[in-house]
């Protein structure tokens, strides 16, 4: 029988066998294949990993928009406090001078009346 092992003894294909193997019987590269370990277990990607890229890359554009916009929304608060108090200034400021031209008003007709008494002309 050919290719039978007795003993110490080898076969031809054994031995043909030994000195071809790498890393227990794992063949190495051959000249014809040249790529890279890196080129060679790469995989392309699934139509759901595409997906799935896709989704997390607007995902961050979408978190970064709102961002912006509550930035954005709290200068406009921000703006809006400001015209709050120059309009309680303005009508603080309003308020006060209609109650001085209600008091001028007051003390011009107190005046008219007090020169409307005879006599009191020729104070």
């Amino acid at each position: 029988m050919k290719g039978l092992v007795v003993g110490p003894m080898t076969t031809f294909e054994y031995s043909e066998w030994w000195v071809k193997r790498i890393n227990y019987n794992i063949p190495g590269p051959s000249s014809e294949n040249s790529q890279s370990v890196e080129e060679h277990l790469w995989v392309v990607p699934s139509e759901l990993e595409i997906i799935r890229q896709d989704f997390e890359r607007r995902n961050v554009e979408l978190e970064k928009k709102i961002e912006q916009m509550e930035e954005e929304k709290m200068n406009l608060r921000l703006d809006m406090d400001v015209q709050k108090l120059k309009a309680d200034k303005l009508r603080k400021g309003k308020n006060k001078a209609e109650e001085e031209l209600d008091s001028l008003k007051t003390d011009y007709k107190k005046l008219r009346l007090l020169l409307e008494i005879p006599g009191l002309e020729k104070l």
